[in-house]
C-alpha cells in the first residue's frame, strides 16, 4: 500500500508538469524541457515524440481521474489543431519546431524514429478518444484522482490548515466509499468537496509566493489551488452535461409520476445522454396535459428544456470526439518510401529536406526504439514484413541468458516501445526486456549506486547554461564503446522498468527520491556520478531539469502499472495492429549469432561455470588420422574432417554419400574456384582437388567448422553450421 501511494503521488506530480507547461503560451504544444538550475528557463521548442507523448499524457490524466473528459477533449483539440497547421513534408512533422512562432527549426530534418513514435501514439490516442462516448459522464477514478492531489497537499501543508484538510480527507473517503450512483448524489458530494477545497485554498492564499512563476509557489499553495481547480472542474463538467440538476425540487404534484423520468437520475454515458431527450418525449407528452397545474407545467417545461440542452451538448461532444479521432488518424499517415532502402529492407535514420538527402545510416537492430516505427508502418501497409526480419538480432549473454544487443545499452532502447505496444511471455522481446532490466540492476549494484541508465541530460552546460544531453548505457548490452566512462542515473529509466519488474523499480524510485531526485514535477532528469564532471568534494550532482518526453514516459509507465495497461489495450484494439502482432511473438532462439565482444565489455564480468568446447586449429590436411568435427541439432547431422571431406544426414536419410575409408576422404559437399586468367582451379577445402594451398587452416569450435586457405593471392574463408531449429546446414564462402 505504501508503494502504491508513492507511485500515485509521483503520477500526480508528473501530471503537474504537463498541466503547467503545456498551454496557450506554446499553442498547446509541449516545450522540450524546463530547467530549474543553474538558470530557470523553458525550452520553447518541440519534437514529434514530445507531441505524441503529451497527447497520451492528456489521456492518462483522464484515466487517473485528474481531469474530466471535457478537459481532455479541449486539450486534445487545441493540440491537434495546432499540429494540423504546422508545416510538414510528405505527412512527416519536422524534427523541431519553435512552439511560439510555430516555424520549423533549421535544419529541416525528418527523423524516422520520431515520426514512428508520433504515428504510434496518435493511433493509440484514437481508440482512447472514441471510447469516451461510452464512458459514464462521471469519471470512474474521479475520487481517486482527488485523493492523489489531496495526499500531496497534506504532505506539503505540514500543520497549516490541518483540521480543514483532515475534514476534507474524511469527506473524500466517505464519497469514495459510497460511490454515488445517482446524478443528484454525485452533485451533492462534488459541491461539498469543491466548497471545502476552495476554503482550504483561501487559507493558503496568504502564503507568500516562492520562486519562479512556473513552479509551485509555496508548494502547498500551488497544490491547494490545484485541488480546488480539480474539484470545481469535476462539478462544472457534471453540471454542463446534466443541467437539470440546477432545477429546484419538483412541485408536489409532480412527485407521483416522477418515475416516468427515472432516466434522468442515473449516471448516464455520453451516448445514453445524447439519446435521453428522444427517450423521454413520450413521458413529457403524457405529463403536459390539462390536468397539470401551471406550476407543474412550468417545472416540466423547464425540465424538458434542460434535458434537451444536456442531450444537445452530449451530441456535440460525441461529434467533437469523432472529429478528433479522424484528425488523429489523418495525422498518423506518413509516407515512408523516401526513407526506406529497398535493397537493405531498412529505414534510414532520417532525411535532410533542405539538402534532399537521405542519411547513409540505418536503424538495423530489433533492440531499438525504432521497432515501434517499423511495426506501425508494416501494420499500415507502408513497409513489407521483410523490413521487420531485416532488423538485427545479434545476441549477447547476461546472467547466462541470451539478450538482444542494442546500440548503446540504454533502457530507452529496450523499453520505450512498451509504452504502447503489447508484449508476450516467453518471446524473444519479452526475455530481452526482462534480461536488460536485470542487467541494469546488477550493474547499479556493482557500481554502488541506484540503477537505471539511459540517454539523458548530464552535468555539463553550454554557453547558454543549458544542460547537455547524450546516450548512456550499461556495458555488456550495447555495441557502443566507452560505456564504463560515465555514470549517470536517470529516474525515467527506472520508471520504464515498472512495466517489467515493478517491485524492484518502485524500490529504486523510492531510493532515488530519498537521495534528492524528487522535484515539484515528479523526478528530476538525472544524477551524475562521473568524477570528471563533479565539483571538488562532491560525489554526485543532480541534473535539475524536466524533459517532456521523459516525463511522458514516466507518466505512461505509471499508468501501465497502476491502471492495468490502458495504452496497450487501446493499441491492441486497432484491427491492423491485431493482424500484425504475430511479429511480436517471435520465440527465443535456441542458439543464434552471439556478439561475444559486447558480452565482454563489462568491467566486471560474470564467469560461466560452463567452459565450453575448446577451439581446435589444424594447420595441415594430411594428419595421420583425420581430425573430425560433428555438427548436429539432433535430427540433421554433418560430419567433416580437417581435409574437408565428410557427410550430411537428415535423420535416417543420407543427403550425401560416404564411405568409411581413411585413405580416400573425397566424399561430401565441395565448392570449386577457378582463376579465369590462368585457368588454375582448386577447391575451398583440401579435398577433393588435393591442391596444396600457400596457407591452410581447419578451425573446429563449438557448433561451427571453418576453413581458411590462400591460393594465388586469393584468401577464402568457408563457414559451416547446422541450424539449431531447422533441419538445414549453412555453408558460407567468402
Amino acid at each position: 500500500a505504501e508503494q502504491i501511494i508513492f507511485l500515485q503521488k509521483t503520477s500526480r506530480r508528473t501530471w503537474a508538469f504537463f498541466e503547467t507547461f503545456v498551454g496557450p503560451e506554446d499553442h498547446w504544444l509541449p516545450p522540450d524541457n524546463f530547467q530549474e538550475h543553474p538558470v530557470a528557463v523553458v525550452a520553447h521548442r518541440t519534437s514529434p515524440t514530445n507531441m505524441g507523448l503529451a497527447l497520451l499524457a492528456n489521456l492518462s490524466a483522464y484515466d487517473f481521474g485528474y481531469i474530466p473528459a471535457g478537459h481532455l477533449i479541449e486539450r486534445t483539440a487545441n493540440a491537434l489543431d495546432t499540429m494540423a497547421a504546422l508545416e510538414r513534408h510528405q505527412g512527416h512533422f519536422y524534427n523541431w519546431y519553435d512552439t511560439q512562432s510555430l516555424h520549423p527549426l533549421p535544419p529541416l530534418y525528418i527523423s524516422s524514429v520520431d515520426s514512428g513514435n508520433l504515428a504510434g501514439h496518435l493511433l493509440t490516442l484514437r481508440p482512447g478518444l472514441l471510447a469516451l462516448a461510452d464512458h459514464k459522464i462521471l469519471g470512474p477514478r474521479l475520487f481517486e484522482g482527488l485523493s492523489d492531489t489531496l495526499g500531496i497537499l497534506t504532505d506539503a501543508a505540514g500543520q497549516t490548515a490541518s483540521l480543514q484538510l483532515a475534514q476534507l480527507r474524511k469527506d473524500l473517503e466517505t464519497a469514495y466509499d459510497s460511490r454515488p450512483a445517482t446524478l443528484a448524489a454525485a452533485r451533492r458530494w462534488l459541491a461539498q468537496l469543491a466548497t471545502s477545497a476552495a476554503e482550504v485554498a483561501a487559507i493558503f492564499e496568504t502564503e507568500p509566493a516562492v520562486g519562479n512563476s512556473t513552479e509551485p509557489a509555496s508548494d502547498a499553495k500551488w497544490w491547494a489551488q490545484a485541488l480546488a481547480r480539480q474539484c470545481q472542474g469535476a462539478l462544472d463538467e457534471l453540471m454542463l452535461l446534466a443541467p437539470w440538476l440546477m432545477l429546484p425540487a419538483a412541485p408536489a404534484g409532480c412527485d407521483a409520476g416522477f418515475s416516468d423520468f427515472s432516466g434522468i437520475s442515473e449516471i448516464p454515458s455520453l451516448r445514453e445522454l445524447a439519446k435521453l431527450e428522444a427517450e423521454l418525449l413520450p413521458a413529457f407528452a403524457r405529463r403536459l396535459d390539462a390536468d397539470a397545474t401551471p406550476e407543474e407545467n412550468g417545472w416540466l417545461a423547464e425540465l424538458r428544456r434542460l434535458i434537451t440542452e444536456g442531450s444537445r451538448r452530449a451530441t456535440e461532444r460525441i461529434a467533437a470526439i469523432e472529429r478528433l479521432a479522424l484528425q488523429a488518424g489523418e495525422l498518423s499517415h506518413i509516407e515512408l518510401d523516401f526513407l526506406y532502402d529497398k535493397a537493405r529492407h531498412l529505414l534510414a535514420i532520417g532525411y535532410n529536406v533542405g539538402e534532399r538527402r537521405r542519411d547513409l545510416s540505418y536503424y538495423d537492430l530489433l533492440a531499438s526504439e525504432a521497432r515501434l516505427c517499423s511495426f506501425v508502418a508494416i501494420a499500415q501497409g507502408q513497409l513489407p514484413q521483410e523490413s521487420w526480419f531485416a532488423l538485427g538480432r545479434l545476441l549477447t549473454t547476461t546472467g547466462g541468458e541470451p539478450i538482444l544487443v542494442s546500440w548503446s545499452g540504454s533502457m530507452f532502447e529496450y523499453l520505450m516501445p512498451l509504452l504502447v505496444m503489447p508484449t508476450y511471455e516467453n518471446t524473444l522481446l519479452d526475455q530481452t526486456c526482462q534480461a536488460a532490466v536485470r542487467r541494469q540492476i546488477v550493474y547499479g549494484n556493482q557500481r554502488g549506486v541506484a540503477w537505471g541508465i539511459s540517454e539523458s541530460g548530464y552535468n555539463t552546460v553550454d554557453a547558454h547554461l543549458n544542460y547537455q544531453y547524450r546516450a548512456f548505457g550499461v556495458p555488456g548490452l550495447g555495441l557502443k564503446r566507452g560505456l564504463t566512462e560515465d555514470l549517470v542515473i536517470a529516474p525515467y529509466a527506472s520508471a520504464l522498468a515498472l512495466m517489467v519488474a515493478p517491485e524492484e523499480a518502485c524500490l529504486n524510485l523510492q531510493r532515488l527520491a530519498a537521495e534528492g531526485l524528487a522535484g515539484n514535477y515528479g523526478f528530476y532528469e538525472a544524477i551524475d556520478y562521473t568524477p570528471s564532471r563533479l565539483p571538488r568534494g562532491q560525489s554526485s550532482t543532480v541534473v535539475r531539469s524536466f524533459m517532456t518526453h521523459h516525463q511522458g514516459m514516466i507518466f505512461l509507465s505509471l499508468a501501465y502499472l497502476i491502471l492495468d495497461r490502458p495504452m496497450q489495450k487501446r493499441f491492441e484494439s486497432d484491427p491492423r495492429f491485431q493482424a500484425t502482432t504475430l511479429l511480436l511473438q517471435e520465440r527465443i532462439p535456441k542458439t543464434a549469432a552471439f556478439n561475444f565482444h559486447a558480452a565482454e565489455l563489462s568491467d566486471i564480468r560474470a564467469i560461466s561455470s560452463d567452459l565450453g568446447m575448446p577451439v581446435r586449429v589444424i594447420n595441415s590436411p594430411d594428419t595421420p588420422v583425420p581430425e573430425v568435427q560433428l555438427l548436429s541439432n539432433g535430427r540433421y547431422h554433418v560430419m567433416i574432417t580437417n581435409a574437408g571431406g565428410g557427410y550430411s544426414r537428415c535423420k535416417d536419410l543420407a543427403v550425401t554419400r560416404w564411405r568409411e575409408d581413411t585413405t580416400c576422404d573425397n566424399w561430401g559437399t565441395f565448392c570449386y574456384l577457378r582463376d579465369v586468367t590462368s585457368g588454375v582451379f582448386w577447391s575451398n577445402t583440401h579435398q577433393p582437388t588435393l591442391k596444396r594451398a600457400e596457407t591452410y587452416e581447419a578451425i573446429f569450435s563449438e557448433g561451427r567448422a571453418e576453413f581458411r586457405r590462400r591460393d594465388l593471392d586469393y584468401d577464402t574463408h568457408t563457414e559451416i553450421v547446422v541450424s539449431p531449429e531447422d533441419d538445414i546446414e549453412l555453408r558460407r564462402l567468402h
